[in-house]
């Protein structure tokens, strides 16, 4: 590419013989497979410099700054949960500020206000333990100031829901749930 560039560029003076056989045609050509490599080590270089375009490198050394990894596994999501994270300041203490950088780790929870100083994290539409819980309260506990008092609420069937939903036993033993099934048998948010 460069090479090509380089040949271009000196032809016109007349005074080189850039043919492959020519002593100046052998150092372009090694000075434009040069140019070539600093080139592509240059754009991987911006590639990995940005957020929004690191794909190995740039994400990896970013990640490396937080206490733990975020909770995300493809790139798109990891460049989010890095984007999220990096906007952490002392404004971003409010409710929303909070979601957004939970959210933008990846981790499908809220935090909200339950008086002053207390927050209660809930996974909405999960049943149960979420997946990977260890590791998402672990980054949670990492995001929320260290102030706060912080709850953990788990998502399981309660005699409450199953008397709104209208569970009946027949229907229970139609479904043929197991306890652990039938804990975990939680309608989604928006049905109950």
């Amino acid at each position: 590419m460069y090479e090509e560039y380089l040949r271009a560029l000196l032809a016109p003076l007349g005074v080189y013989r850039l043919d492959g056989d020519s002593l100046s045609g052998a150092e372009l050509h090694a000075l434009g497979k040069g140019l070539d490599g600093v080139s592509a080590r240059l754009d991987q270089v911006e590639r990995e410099s940005l957020t929004e375009t690191a794909e190995d490198e740039g994400l990896r050394r970013r990640e490396a700054l937080f206490l733990r990894r975020p909770a995300s596994t493809t790139l798109k999501e990891r460049r989010e949960a890095i984007a999220a994270l990096l906007q952490i300041d002392g404004d971003s203490l409010t409710p929303e500020a909070i979601n957004r950088t939970i959210s933008g780790c990846g981790i499908r929870a809220r935090a909200i206000e339950t008086g002053t100083n207390q927050v209660l994290i809930e996974f909405p539409n999960t049943a149960g333990v979420p997946q990977d819980f260890e590791q998402i309260e672990k980054i949670i506990l990492d995001i929320l100031p260290c102030h706060l008092e912080v709850e953990f609420r788990l998502r399981y069937l309660t005699w409450e829901i199953c008397h709104q939903v209208g569970f009946t036993w027949a229907g229970i033993e139609e479904e043929r749930y197991n306890w652990r099934g039938f804990q975990l048998a939680v309608p989604p948010e928006e049905e109950i």
